[in-house]
């Protein structure tokens, strides 16, 4: 339950560490639908028997400085506990969702990795086969099976790892017997009225919080 922080005092971390409960995840069965969210961006899907792993990030050591450390309670998982992943989305590359140490570690457990154009090159760089990689710029889309499309979509931010916008972010789209929203790193903006007017139905939204106003 929310609770008003004393006056004149701002609560920026928990008092205490956050409960968890930390489940065995190559046990979980395949066919149950089902979101799983680690904490910041990092989620594992499972819908219609296929397993999406978005933005993973299980190492907290970043190559520069951030001080971005995770809650204690919410770094309890490792990427040696993820299971098989089918398709591994990347929202844009910047540190906090394509962390090199993790994605080389699931890197021989993932079947294909889909991110925006630009992206791949560092899965090409860190030894991905290329006939893994899905490149696809805002409004394009790779067929999953008969049922299921997935869209990258517009998104309101920016990328790359050292200089300026080298490489495309995304939103995605999982559109298959429930549509499921990927909002990646985004500002406010018109895409979201686009976005609304091409999927009639949104049935699950994975939102960041919206950390560029009041």
């Amino acid at each position: 339950q929310m609770r008003e922080p004393p006056t004149g005092r701002v609560e920026k971390a928990p008092s205490k560490p956050l409960p968890a409960i930390k489940t065995d995840l190559k046990s979980l069965n395949r066919e149950r639908d089902l979101v799983i969210w680690f904490g910041h961006s990092s989620v594992l899907i499972q819908q219609n028997g296929i397993r999406y792993l978005i933005d993973p990030v299980f190492n907290y050591r970043f190559p520069i400085n951030f001080s971005l450390k995770p809650y204690k309670g919410t770094e309890i998982y490792t990427a040696e506990d993820i299971p098989d992943i089918d398709y591994l989305i990347i929202t844009h590359d910047h540190w906090d969702h394509l962390d090199y140490k993790t994605v080389l570690e699931l890197k021989d457990r993932v079947k294909h990795v889909v991110c925006g154009l630009g992206v791949g090159q560092h899965f090409e760089y860190w030894g991905y086969p290329l006939e893994k990689i899905h490149e696809l710029d805002w409004g394009e889309s790779i067929d999953i099976d008969k049922d299921t499309k997935l869209y990258a979509l517009e998104a309101r931010h920016f990328s790359g790892r050292l200089s300026g916008n080298p490489t495309l972010w995304a939103s995605f789209m999982i559109a298959g017997p429930r549509n499921i929203y990927i909002s990646g790193d985004t500002g406010f903006g018109d895409h979201f009225q686009k976005i609304s007017e091409q999927f009639k139905s949104i049935d699950f939204a994975i939102m960041e919080n919206g950390q560029y106003n009041q």
